[in-house]
């Protein structure tokens, strides 16, 4: 029997729409999107058509607005999930390449806070992450905000926010979200959406962060997180790269997203590390990592024109997020059937593994890239038998 048809060219799309589906059936093509999903894609963009055409809408009055008010309903009687937004997206930057990037706005938050990360990244020059992190804490103020929005803030509801915030999250969470929002308060007003600038009334959280002692994973727990990746599967290998780099190299999860191909030197053998602050380190490509890398990108990595290394697995086919790789390490855990931990336990697992093997303090950081001795100095604590040797003995009793 003969591989069956596609059913895409079975979709039939009539009213302002219907122009341009030939060009929405290649964009999904090109994001990855499989032949069943763009089927069910364009019977949403069939339905959004006609609703268009009863509405009086032409093709280039389409807007993001207008898809959320088309879902909406439509969300309320079939759920979320039978109602794609980010499906229709490509749609709207077809007919209206001036759009947006793409996300259902109904108010002004968004613009707000898309106003606030590029202030973010172009005028404070804060990395992507950092950045991102002040945003999605922006957008958290806001949403359990005043209904009048940025307008009608005051400095109540500023104090109100922070103490929330104290009551739920430890001292340290707590001191980063007031960073974010005397940054968001500031731009606000500078912006001149506040007649006052309300950042002060953004107290300054006090206490002590609980500092515990860095804790890798063992070698065996290392080896069954590596084993749990199907590597005759497409995310198998993706994966076992993914979890190489980060146990050999020593990565934060938001490097590893950040990777591109041309960070990759495969004559020289080395990797460009873009870490915190714009800071850039050529490392050594191991052996192990360089042949994962490289198995993933001849026979995993999705065909695209995107330059970074790892990518989603799912449509639409885009760069895997600092989230993303959190994400793969858990998920690794639980098929190996250890603790789930997180990207950043796998970067102390370096450092352990270093200090294991009675590597000095000074090592360390330049593998990690710190900054600072002062950001080394904390697994010193955890060399035990080394501190038992400078340890000095307690009045009145015997050194232990």
């Amino acid at each position: 029997m003969g591989r069956p048809s596609s059913k895409v060219t079975k979709v039939v799309v009539s009213g302002p729409l219907a122009p341009f589906t030939d060009a929405y059936n290649v964009r999904l093509e090109q994001a990855g999107y499989r032949p069943l999903t763009i089927v069910n894609e364009l019977r949403q963009v069939a339905h959004l058509s006609r609703w268009m055409e009863a509405g009086g809408l032409g093709a280039a009055e389409l807007t993001f607005d207008h898809v959320g008010e088309f879902l909406e309903p439509r969300r309320a009687g079939k759920g979320h999930r039978a109602c794609s937004f980010q499906g229709l997206v490509p749609m709207v930057q077809i007919v209206n390449p001036g759009a947006g990037p793409g996300s259902p706005v109904g108010s002004g938050v968004d613009a707000v806070v898309d106003g606030f990360h590029r202030y973010l990244l172009q005028e404070r020059g804060l990395a992507g992450c950092t950045a991102g992190a002040y945003v999605s804490r922006a957008r958290r103020f806001l949403d359990d905000g005043p209904v009048g929005g940025v307008g009608v803030l005051g400095s109540g509801d500023v104090i109100g926010a922070v103490r929330a915030e104290v009551e739920r999250v430890s001292v340290g969470s707590a001191q980063f979200y007031v960073a974010a929002l005397r940054a968001f308060l500031r731009y606000v007003f500078v912006e001149g959406l506040t007649d006052t600038d309300l950042s002060g009334a953004a107290l300054a959280v006090t206490g002590r962060r609980r500092t515990s002692l860095p804790r890798g994973i063992s070698g065996a727990d290392a080896a069954a997180l590596l084993r749990s990746c199907d590597r005759r599967r497409l995310i198998g290998r993706r994966d076992h790269a993914v979890l190489l780099v980060l146990l050999r190299l020593g990565l934060r999860a938001g490097e590893v997203a950040s990777l591109t191909l041309d960070d990759l030197d495969w004559r020289a053998g080395e990797v460009v590390v873009r870490g915190k602050g714009g800071r850039e380190d050529r490392l050594p490509l191991p052996v192990d990592v360089g042949e994962a890398i490289a198995g993933y990108l001849w026979r995993g990595r999705p065909q695209t024109t995107h330059r970074a290394v790892f990518l989603r697995a799912l449509a639409p086919v885009g760069p895997l997020t600092r989230g993303g790789v959190s994400v793969i390490v858990r998920r690794s855990c639980v098929r190996a059937g250890i603790e789930p931990v997180g990207a950043h336990r796998l970067r102390h697992t370096v450092a352990c593994d270093l200090l294991a093997a009675e590597a000095g303090l000074a090592e360390i950081g330049e593998l990690l890239r710190h900054r600072s001795v002062t950001s080394t100095a904390i697994y010193a604590r955890v060399d035990i038998e080394t501190l038992r040797g400078v340890a000095l003995e307690w009045p009145g009793g015997e050194r232990r």
